[in-house]
């Protein structure tokens, strides 16, 4: 059985990680449908949607730049179990404040906050344990399930938290809770390394923005990592779907979850293949293409009426999008040398962050002032319309060949 596996998930110490990486994802899945629910049912109002991740994105931009140094300096196996621990505070919390009736918004605002520090600061180091334990030959095979343990999580994730949540709302709580302590453990149990930077003199400035000084000058990358950013932040509507949900398809919250599932169904398909058969076409011109047709599937999304449509063209944009953050992952995973890693990676996380907590906040925002299907529609063409243009602000990106040619900058 063991060897019918990937050569990378056959690697024990990978495969710790990935057992961790599968039940976080989970975990956070399955409390992110409870939030929306709950948060909704407040005021009935999509800003506060939104306001739930904007607070889990300030502490981004603040902590990146340290949590990169931070990566790079100290064992990365303590600083994503540490992380790890943070979360499972906060959904203690959560239990807690669901258990009290959770009729205020501020409470959710404020775990969305702690929620986003330990983010910020675990992420860059969980992210630079990859290629610290991978091979570089497996390392896009690694990448890619790295990401499928994330949609694993996320397509079981939403269904069962739709469900459970829909007979107890506290159970949802407390199965993420023990989860959480099963990411904890496969994290403690990984062997310790030390940090490429350990023992070096204190940082300085030039230290502190080196990994923003190596995305500046490796044109590539930047492009990959901005197209993201600028794309996902206009386009990417999923955090309205409690809005859908509730108030256009009429699915409750077995819908949600289902909608919620449905984009990691199609990056799950996507993913298992990736890993089983790298990406056989050139990654820049692919990754215009797959941006270009998420903003379609938005459109087709924000128009239906259906469930089932819903549900296919959500599962479309996740097929998609799971194509565009293999070649960005992996782009940075093989250019980026191992020293350099936890910086660059903390500078992507806020690329990241700043695509999804934001992306929500815009969503909820556009959504309050011109309803939620134009709002979803007009992300969707303006995310075709970055696609288009990109290519003219980076032209090396749309010149960029095959994943296993690239070398490290």
């Amino acid at each position: 059985m063991r060897t019918r596996l990937p050569p990378a998930l056959r690697d024990r110490d990978f495969a710790r990680l990935w057992t961790s990486s599968l039940a976080n994802g989970l975990a956070s899945q399955m409390v992110a449908v409870a939030i929306g629910w709950q948060v909704y049912a407040i005021h009935r109002d999509p800003l506060d949607l939104g306001l739930v991740g904007l607070a889990e994105f300030v502490p981004l931009p603040l902590l990146a730049l340290p949590a990169g140094q931070i990566a790079d300096r100290v064992s990365r196996r303590t600083v994503s179990a540490v992380s790890v621990l943070l979360t499972l505070v906060t959904v203690a919390v959560l239990l807690a404040i669901t258990i009290d009736g959770a009729h205020a918004l501020w409470p959710f605002l404020a775990v969305g906050a702690t929620a986003g520090v330990a983010s910020a600061v675990g992420s860059p180091a969980t992210r630079a344990l990859t290629p610290e334990i991978v091979p570089a030959e497996l390392l896009a095979s690694a990448v890619a399930l790295r990401s499928v343990a994330s949609q694993i999580g996320i397509v079981a994730g939403p269904a069962l938290g739709g469900v459970i949540f829909a007979v107890e709302p506290i159970a949802v709580y407390a199965a993420a809770v023990a989860l959480l302590v099963v990411a904890l453990g496969a994290i403690v149990v990984l062997p310790r390394r030390a940090a490429p930077l350990v023992g070096q003199p204190p940082p300085d400035w030039d230290s502190l923005v080196a990994g923003v000084r190596f995305i500046l000058r490796t044109r590539t990358l930047l492009g990959a990592i901005s197209l993201d950013l600028v794309a996902v932040l206009l386009g990417d509507s999923i955090a309205l779907a409690p809005v859908f949900a509730r108030t256009i398809l009429h699915a409750g919250p077995i819908g949600l979850g289902a909608l919620r599932t449905a984009p990691s169904l199609g990056a799950l398909a996507a993913g298992l293949l990736l890993a089983r058969r790298p990406l056989p076409t050139r990654a820049g011109p692919t990754l215009l293409v797959v941006v270009g047709t998420f903003g379609a599937a938005m459109i087709v999304f924000g128009l239906s009426k259906s469930l089932p449509l819903s549900l296919g063209a959500l599962a479309l944009s996740g097929f998609v999008d799971m194509i565009s953050v293999n070649i960005r992952a992996t782009t940075l995973a093989l250019v980026t040398p191992i020293e350099l890693q936890g910086r660059v990676n903390a500078v992507e996380w806020v690329f990241i962050g700043a695509s999804n907590e934001l992306g929500a906040f815009e969503s909820g925002a556009v959504a309050s002032l011109i309803g939620a299907v134009p709002a979803v529609v007009l992300g969707g063409g303006l995310m075709m319309t970055v696609a288009a243009t990109w290519p003219r602000l980076f032209p090396a990106l749309s010149r960029l060949g095959r994943l296993e040619e690239l070398q490290p900058a």
